[in-house]
């Protein structure tokens, strides 16, 4: 049941970047312009911010299971629609479907992994999250390999047979969760929410092409709807009797310091990592494929701590692992920033992205479990909250930079200062780790 929940997980994250490689054999293909393949990203990425928080409400309600069935089916047909696609725009509208799906995998498997791994759901749920970052490092990776062998088609048929599997093996492996009591639906809480991240994420998103001003008309309003929006979410969700979304989950005592550390981490670290192939090519001329696998010694980097990470959290809680990690990974973005005399510029740039990712590694499993022994019974909530504050930090991390790198005569240097930049982000959220809960042992 743990393989089947990673392999879910694996699959959603590598979705989000694998497409990013295929862009020119897509616009090529399709006959398209550069801004409308890039939508094929951008569309995923907005369609999980909006679907996670929903997902994870609805299956703490009316069962992990069936919301996990419902996504693999969704993720698996929305990625054979994707494979025969035969315009941008249809492509664009099955990869909002695919996000759905994908959306959904985080805070259903989540959920399913602390039901069955009782007082070692901790433990699980640290493994199982961290996951989710290497599928997405890996993903320019495998869709460099696939379109160069095969074509940018097969990036999203190889889902299929694996979406079929996890149908099959969740059918007869998962158990049905516990249904809690059903309550009426928050409809008005469901749509403001939806379209406030849609509105506010399509705003900033639009921003980071290069080409709009602050001042566009599509950015003002967009914005100015999403202002409008939080607003009047914020008023329903004080006044609903069962709102969709708790008022505590958002700004309760830890809640709401843990999500503003995950919206800050999810702008400096993970958006960080889509940057680093432009930043490695515009630079120092590094190649597309010596760029692309700067990548992968952040996942290398991740991947040797995770497990000794997960292991210590039951002795020296949240806290510190979040503290050392930040840490890291903020001494790993100066020193990407810096320009290297003594190494070649790829050996230097492997070293410091290994570096991020060791910082990755200790402080991933630590974030995901904070707070989480707080209200236990809805894991899944939680978690897609989480996923979609640090999803919108990604967002507007690598909006902002792009926007302002299109402005900028030196790219490169441009990019190193930003890099420096998001230090200083991780440096102010130190500070805020003091007020999370710092809790140890089981929960």
């Amino acid at each position: 049941m743990f393989a089947i929940a990673s392999v879910a997980l694996f699959m959603a994250a590598l979705d989000q970047t694998i497409v990013a490689t295929a862009l020119p054999a897509i616009q090529h293909d399709l006959g398209t312009e550069i801004n409308w393949s890039g939508w094929t990203i951008t569309i995923y990425s907005l369609g999980q911010i909006v679907v996670m928080p929903l997902a994870g409400r609805i299956s703490d309600q009316y069962g992990r299971k069936k919301v996990f069935l419902v996504a693999a089916a969704i993720f698996t047909i929305a990625s054979l629609c994707c494979s025969m696609a035969t315009n941008v725009w249809l492509l664009v509208g099955f990869r909002a479907l695919q996000a759905v799906g994908g959306g959904a995998f985080m805070p259903s498997a989540t959920g399913i992994v602390s039901d069955i791994f009782g007082r070692g759901r901790d433990r699980a749920i640290g493994m199982l999250t961290s996951v989710f970052p290497i599928g997405g490092i890996t993903g320019p990776v495998v869709g460099g390999v696939i379109v160069t062998y095969w074509s940018w088609r097969e990036i999203f048929l190889v889902n299929v047979p694996a979406g079929v599997l996890l149908i099959v093996l969740g059918m007869r492996l998962i158990p049905t969760s516990r249904r809690r009591p059903a309550s009426r639906p928050d409809v008005p809480g469901i749509v403001l929410l939806a379209v406030f991240i849609l509105t506010a994420m399509f705003g900033i998103a639009r921003l980071g092409n290069g080409t709009v001003s602050l001042l566009d008309p599509a950015v003002l309003v967009a914005e100015a709807v999403a202002v409008v929006m939080a607003v009047l979410f914020a008023r329903h969700t004080k006044r609903a009797a069962t709102p969709f979304i708790p008022i505590r989950l958002l700004r309760g005592k830890g809640f709401g310091v843990m999500n503003g550390i995950n919206l800050l981490y999810g702008g400096a670290a993970l958006g960080f990592g889509a940057l680093v192939p432009v930043y490695a090519h515009d630079r120092f001329q590094l190649s597309t494929l010596e760029a692309g696998t700067l990548l992968t010694a952040r996942a290398v980097g991740t991947i040797c701590v995770t497990g000794l990470a997960v292991l210590a959290l039951r002795r020296i809680g949240v806290r510190l692992p979040m503290v050392v990690g930040f840490s890291i990974i903020a001494v790993g973005l100066v020193a990407m920033a810096l320009y290297p005399h003594w190494v070649s510029p790829y050996v230097w740039l492997s070293i410091t992205t290994g570096v991020t990712g060791v910082g990755m590694g200790l402080s991933v499993p630590a974030s995901n479990n904070a707070t989480l022994q707080l209200a236990p019974e809805q894991v899944a909530a939680i978690t897609g909250l989480r996923g979609m504050f640090r999803q919108s930090g990604a967002i507007i991390g690598v909006s902002v930079t792009t926007a302002i790198l299109a402005r900028s005569h030196d790219p490169g240097l441009t990019q190193a200062h930003v890099f420096i930049a998001f230090a200083v982000v991780l440096a102010c959220v130190l500070p805020l780790v003091r007020l999370v809960p710092d809790h140890r042992g089981t929960w």
